[in-house]
């Protein structure tokens, strides 16, 4: 089904290996507020989240200015220390490419805000090659919901079940497969252990062809 298929990408993680720059950015931001912050609490309750709902998380309970406050903090931060060209997943932009070439739709669907999102892509030259993009703004409940999958699905005007999603993280895998898509598994956070609901998980895109995809949907 080639002519129906869409294709969505999660953005930190699948379209530029971020997340360690994200961990410092968050271990800088913590120190400054003297919190800690285990790697456990960051691949549970932090990766593939909005900030909205993984502050609180660490904060406790605040007000919705704080919470806006310390998340712009935090995300200019991590803007200040991530180049996003010196971090790209092996492949991807070509995939991209081919992907446009033959008129596949795509959109991004990121639990970013938009000014990350705006920076990453326009950096790269991309963000001209999606349909739809995404960002957290656009959901009221992050991923493991699968809100933000179905929106992008709509956007795209296909069905779930038409898409195929990356993704990076084990809530943003949780929310893909929710929504009735199929999800590839990227394993630039987790290993393809953690993944066993994927029926295709790659370490990157270079050997990866969207033929080879649209015979899992």
């Amino acid at each position: 089904m080639p002519d129906s298929s869409g294709f969505i990408f999660d953005m930190d993680g699948v379209i530029v290996h971020s997340n360690p720059a994200h961990k410092k950015a968050i271990q800088i931001f913590c120190d400054k507020y003297h919190l800690n912050v285990s790697d456990t609490l960051l691949e549970e309750k932090v990766y593939g989240r909005t900030n909205k709902e993984w502050i609180p998380e660490v904060f406790g309970e605040i007000s919705s200015e704080k919470l806006k406050t310390l998340a712009d903090e935090k995300e200019q931060l991590f803007r200040d220390l991530f180049v996003p060209e010196d971090h790209i997943v092996p492949g991807i932009l070509s995939f991209l490419e081919t992907l446009r070439e033959r008129r596949f739709p795509m959109a991004i669907a990121t639990s970013a805000p938009v000014e990350n999102a705006d920076y990453i892509l326009s950096r790269l030259s991309i963000k001209g090659h999606f349909d739809a993009l995404l960002d957290s703004s656009h959901v009221t409940t992050g991923k493991p919901n699968p809100e933000v999958y179905f929106k992008a699905a709509k956007a795209l005007d296909r069905e779930p079940g038409q898409c195929i999603i990356f993704e990076d993280s084990i809530a943003g895998v949780q929310a893909g497969i929710s929504a009735g898509a199929t999800v590839v598994g990227v394993t630039t956070t987790h290993a393809k252990e953690e993944f066993p609901d994927c029926p295709l998980v790659i370490n990157d895109f270079e050997a990866v062809t969207p033929d080879d995809l649209l015979s899992l949907v």
